[in-house]
Parts: C-alpha cells; sequence; structure tokens
C-alpha cells in the first residue's frame, strides 16, 4: 500500500483556495476511482486502486501547519515507510497549471511539508508540486495571505487543467515508477 497525502486545510472557508489545491486534487481522484471517503486518523481516508496498487489517499484535518501528526499515524498504522509516501501541494515557485514530480528535498518555507518532514523523521518522501504561481505585483499581502484566497473565476480553465494534470502525474507515477513519470511529467507545457 502507498499514501498519498493531499494538503490543505479543513472548512468551507479554505475550500476553493490556492493552499487547498491537494485536497481538491484527491477528491476528484476518489470521484474518479469510486473512493469512499470515511473519518480516521485525523483526516478524511479513502483506499483506491491505481494501476493495480491499493492506495490510500488522505486529507489531513489538522490544519496545514500540523499535517505530519495526520500523515505519520497513518503511515504508522498501516507500516507505509517514508519513500512510499506522496505528497500532493500547492507551489507558489511553479507557474499556474505546471506539475512536477520529485522525491525529498526541502519545504521552501511551505508548512505543511515541514510538518510532515518533521513528523516522519526525512525529507525522503515524493512530492507532487502543483504550480499556483505568485502573487501579481500589485498583489498587497504576504505569501500565506495570497495562498489563502481564492483563485479568481478567471482563472478555473488553468485551474481545472492543473488538476487534471496533477491527476495524470499520479497515474503515471503508479504504472511507470517515479523516475519515468518524472521525466514525463516534469516536461514544460508547449505554448
Amino acid at each position: 500500500m502507498q499514501l498519498v497525502v493531499g494538503l490543505g486545510n479543513p472548512g468551507a472557508r479554505y475550500s476553493a483556495t490556492r493552499h487547498n489545491i491537494g485536497f481538491v486534487v484527491l477528491e476528484r481522484l476518489a470521484q474518479a476511482r469510486g473512493g469512499q471517503w470515511r473519518e480516521q486518523f485525523e483526516s478524511g481516508t479513502a483506499d483506491v486502486s491505481i494501476s493495480g496498487e491499493r492506495v490510500l489517499l488522505q486529507k489531513p484535518q489538522t490544519f496545514m501547519n500540523l499535517s505530519g501528526f495526520s500523515v505519520v499515524k497513518a503511515a504508522n498504522f498501516f507500516k507505509i515507510p517514508a519513500k512510499d509516501v506522496i505528497v500532493v501541494h500547492d507551489e507558489v515557485d511553479l507557474p499556474l497549471g505546471d506539475v512536477r514530480l520529485k522525491r525529498g528535498g526541502g519545504e521552501a518555507g511551505h508548512n505543511g511539508l515541514r510538518s510532515i518532514s518533521e513528523q516522519l523523521g526525512t525529507q525522503d518522501y515524493v512530492r507532487l508540486r502543483c504550480g499556483v504561481g505568485r502573487p501579481p505585483p500589485e498583489f498587497r499581502g504576504d505569501l500565506a495571505d495570497f495562498v489563502l484566497q481564492a483563485f479568481p473565476p478567471e482563472q478555473g480553465p488553468q485551474v481545472e487543467s492543473l488538476v487534471e494534470g496533477a491527476i495524470k502525474a499520479l497515474e503515471m507515477l503508479f504504472k511507470l515508477g517515479l523516475e519515468q513519470a518524472m521525466n514525463q511529467a516534469n516536461r514544460r507545457p508547449k505554448t
């Protein structure tokens, strides 16, 4: 079994924000694969099959900064090593719509990743980085304010493309393995 964690914050207030793109991707994936959500490990979880592998989808309900507590509970219960944990998260350093797979690395100021790294005791897990872009020059506020805002309606098609691209990247990951999936998913989109 592998664990795919979508990062976000619980509650209607945050549901459409950039910071919740991990939740959105997992909700869509569970819907497409017939996964039924239930509450366990201070999170929503759903079992699905991807390329013949049993996968536990997890949406921590502890708020972003404490996501690692839910993740480690699920990983310990199912004896899933950190290398088999995949975290789907928002990434401001990628343009809106880009997706990138990678193993390990730093947290780049992302508190959800920091919490997971601390609780797992390693940074050696897979990340599916979902590009939400950086604030425009006229934006007034800090980065946290930006990621906690909803996508504007005119970005709807790009957000939809981002979600579809993230799901395809996860499917490639389970079908082809990390290296080949990275080679395909990490190509820059043609403009």
